[in-house]
């Protein structure tokens, strides 16, 4: 019988360089898979589908939504963000152990969902750093920073209910902090399955 994977899930407001961490942990442990969230929202010129996310029209997502073919979706922006559990759940059971880059509620509904995943929230220094950031970023219109720097503040709000927690002050510390918990959890998962 194959030894199951273990589940990561890392989240954090937008601009905490949560994506720049998790593809670090991705290429320096070669085993670890990363789960691609669907969603509705366009996708980006630097994005590939099946890659990124799974891009799917709001017709579809919707009939996944009745067919109870998520673990954690939201609606926010106007789009809607879910985890396929058949995804998650091929995965793990295939013993591989799976990262997922997902907003704190669906990190939250993740954890009721799968007891033993392992919650690591990405801290930004202060929110005039993450302000900043996202300023820079240039990828979003006034009104969806606003909405952004909204959800931050409701996002820090659940910081405590997670794991691990990460200041993102230095990007090389953090991305060497993320990279010792993934590799210790799934190192304890192994002694402990002996």
């Amino acid at each position: 019988m194959v030894n199951k994977g273990k589940l990561f899930v890392v989240s954090a407001p937008s601009g905490s360089g949560k994506t720049t961490i998790v593809r670090n942990t991705l290429k320096e442990i070669p085993n670890l898979e990363f789960s691609v969230s669907a969603t509705t929202r366009k996708q980006r010129e630097n994005e590939k589908e099946g890659i990124d996310y799974f891009f799917i029209s709001e017709v579809e997502f919707e009939r996944k939504i009745k067919n109870n073919e998520f673990i954690e979706w939201e609606q926010f922006y106007d789009y809607y963000y879910g985890t396929v559990k058949s995804h998650i759940d091929e995965k793990i059971n295939n013993g591989n152990s799976v990262v997922l880059e997902v907003d704190v509620k669906g990190a939250l509904s993740i954890k009721k969902a799968y007891p033993d995943s392992v919650l690591i929230f990405i801290m930004p220094p202060s929110i005039e750093v993450l302000k900043s950031r996202l300023i820079k970023r240039n990828t979003e219109s006034e009104e969806d920073l606003v909405k952004r720097f909204e959800r931050a503040e409701m996002e820090l709000g659940y910081k405590d209910k997670f794991d691990y927690i990460v200041i993102n002050e230095d990007l090389v510390y953090a991305k060497k902090r993320v990279l010792e918990i993934v590799k210790n959890e799934i190192q304890e998962d192994k002694l402990n399955e002996h």
